[in-house]
């Protein structure tokens, strides 16, 4: 015996309006084509389920109780197809973004605040770690999209680019550079300086040998550490660290924050986010769509989804 969704949805709509001319009304079919289809139902159960009179269509006995498990498989069918359309828009599903920069403050803890407030139904996975790391992530799948510094360049799929942050200098309070609103990198020469072997550790290595060269450096100590114990490092006196911006908006005790400025004014890195083409996860899109948005690339013309190779 088969039963078509129809079948159950017309009578419904019949019991509801308790009449079979009204119903046909609302169906937008014929009274004759409704009560030929409920006739049909009937037969292939086996019961009548409408006493029909002069006065209307009531429900019998045999079609209240049908009528329960009708709601109950209409509603949950309607449930299910509502979800899934809801997961092929992007609307519910996870979404796993890899990032090496704090999320206490800046763009990228915004732009997250941004999607959660539009996407509720999305579960979002944050993971971090060393570039390199990540970047292998996204190549298996593991990860959706990578938040990074434009620096990693080991990536041959899809890249858009998105903002910048200013380098800043982590120093105890109290410390004569503290006078200062903004920190040349020559005045770093011989100060006591923290590095972090971990991301973006390197990257501030890399930056600092350009700004100073390699024997201006003999003052700094290596530590395999996150940046919390490294900014805690900081207000204990140890010496003095470089973070991005976003990371300053967690406070710790003893801990100061300054620009660090070379002669064009405040140095700054760029962010790109990083992901696979061939990605079919459908939260990843308006991931996109909202990163565009926030941070257009005005260079090249306007897209769905600005990418570059």
């Amino acid at each position: 015996m088969t039963v078509e969704l129809r079948d159950l949805r017309w009578a419904i709509i019949t019991a509801r309006h308790r009449s079979l001319r009204q119903a046909a009304e609302v169906l937008n079919v014929r009274q004759s084509t409704l009560s030929r289809r409920l006739r049909d139902l009937e037969c292939r159960l086996g019961a009548v389920l409408f006493e029909r009179s002069t006065g209307g269509t009531q429900p019998t006995a045999a079609g209240r109780e049908f009528l329960k498990v009708a709601r109950r498989i209409v509603a949950e069918t309607d449930a299910a197809f509502s979800g899934l359309s809801a997961y092929c828009r992007g609307e519910n599903g996870e979404l796993s973004i890899g990032i090496y920069v704090a999320l206490s403050a800046g763009n990228l803890r915004a732009t997250l605040q941004e999607y959660r407030r539009r996407f509720p139904g999305v579960d979002i996975r944050v993971v971090d770690g060393p570039c390199a790391s990540l970047l292998s992530d996204l190549a298996t799948d593991a990860l959706d999209v990578a938040i990074l510094t434009g620096t990693c360049m080991n990536w041959s799929d899809r890249t858009l680019p998105l903002w910048h942050e200013r380098a800043v200098v982590a120093l105890p309070e109290g410390h004569p550079l503290c006078s200062k609103e903004a920190i040349r990198w020559t005045e770093l020469k011989i100060e006591p300086l923290l590095i972090n072997r971990r991301d973006p550790g390197p990257e501030f290595h890399r930056l600092l040998m350009a700004k100073l060269g390699c024997h201006e450096l003999s003052r700094t100590t290596e530590h395999n550490v996150g940046t919390d114990r490294l900014l805690s490092l900081v207000g204990a006196g140890f010496g003095l660290t470089l973070v991005l911006e976003g990371a300053t908006g967690a406070m710790y005790p003893g801990v100061a924050y300054r620009e660090v400025h070379d002669e064009n004014g405040p140095t700054q890195l760029s962010f790109k986010a990083f992901w696979r083409q061939a990605n079919s996860n459908p939260t990843l899109p308006p991931f996109l769509a909202l990163l565009q948005e926030r941070y257009p690339d005005f260079s090249v013309p306007r897209r769905t989804i600005a990418i570059e190779a």
